[in-house]
């Protein structure tokens, strides 16, 4: 009986980041490493991309679908296309059930979140290129979630070293002249919707075009903390996990935010919001000052914005609208 409660206890409780790792390292590593020196294939392993349990933030919840013991297997191009095969097979003779939980079906062809992955594909799946961005253009069009998926989770074994390196250069976030960019865009949204038109759309009488200036604040500000903290932002449901996570004005920021999201946590009323939308924008020019982003005295994001873009060395995106660049 208590043995029973026990493993219950565990499966409740296991991480499916942790799950992947210790089956792995239990029944994984001297089934793939046997095969690698036998067919002479070096191959990453780990888990990464799609899922709350990439990113730490899987729950009792999350465990109703897509949650497994499972793991990627990453070969290079050449090696995938010669030893693939033969790695899917290790993988699919792997124990059926590892601590209570089922083990779901991988597809050779790449259809899944778990099993044998070519590593260009694996990215380009994710972010849309076959590796890091080599111009300017691919880094404004990614989606800033994806990038977040692309480098979330944990490389366990990296024989090769191709997976990491390709991971640890997206890691290192955008190029200065594009986060400059980003930054300043989400300054002049942050003016737009929340210092300038929240209170406007109120004066017109349009009720619910004030609630969405509300929501566009949110999501630009919250887009700003990210950018000030050189990390990507994730999709809007594990968006507020994260940015609480941050260690510049992230617990402050969301809880404020918050309060503009939430009806009843707060004082409701137009002064009140205004106040925080305020307060908010000031933590943020103060923060652009203090990483010297932005030479302006204002606590109005505007004119921050006109100055970041000042710091851009990069003349053709110096030149672009300065609302440009976001998603």
């Amino acid at each position: 009986m208590k043995k029973d409660i026990a493993e219950k206890a565990e499966k409740e409780e296991i991480k499916g980041l942790e799950l992947s790792r210790v089956f792995y390292e239990e029944y994984g590593r001297a089934a793939l490493m046997n095969l690698s020196e036998d067919r002479g294939v070096l191959f990453a392993v780990g888990l990464c991309g799609h899922g709350s349990e990439c990113s730490g933030y899987d729950d009792s919840i999350s465990k109703d679908h897509d949650f497994d013991p499972g793991f990627c297997i990453w070969l290079g191009e050449k090696d995938y296309e010669s030893s693939g095969f033969a790695f899917y097979r290790a993988y699919e003779k792997l124990p059926e059930e590892y601590r209570g939980f089922k083990r779901r079906r991988s597809d050779f062809f790449g259809r899944g979140r778990r099993g044998v992955f070519s590593i260009p594909e694996f990215y380009r799946g994710l972010t849309g290129i076959k590796g890091a961005p080599e111009c300017i253009t691919d880094w404004f069009r990614i989606p800033e979630y994806a990038l977040c998926e692309a480098v979330n989770g944990e490389v366990f074994e990296d024989l090769s070293g191709e997976f990491s390196e390709i991971r640890e250069k997206l890691q290192a976030g955008y190029p200065l002249d594009v986060r400059l960019k980003k930054i300043a865009a989400e300054a002049a949204l942050m003016a737009q919707s929340g210092q300038y038109n929240y209170e406007r759309c109120l004066k017109h009488g349009e009720k619910e075009a004030a609630r969405l200036a509300i929501n566009e604040f949110v999501n630009h500000a919250a887009a700003m903390v990210f950018l000030l903290n050189k990390r990507y932002m994730p999709y809007y449901k594990w968006r507020f996990r994260a940015l609480r996570e941050l260690p510049l004005m992230g617990t402050e920021t969301a809880e404020k935010l918050s309060e503009l999201l939430i009806p009843g946590k707060g004082e409701q009323g137009p002064e009140q919001i205004e106040n925080i939308i305020e307060y908010i924008c000031s933590l943020v020019a103060n923060e652009l000052r203090a990483q010297g982003l932005s030479d302006s005295r204002d606590d109005y994001l505007e004119p921050h914005a006109f100055s970041v873009m000042e710091h851009i060395d990069d003349e053709n995106i110096r030149a672009m609208h300065v609302m440009a660049g976001v998603m």
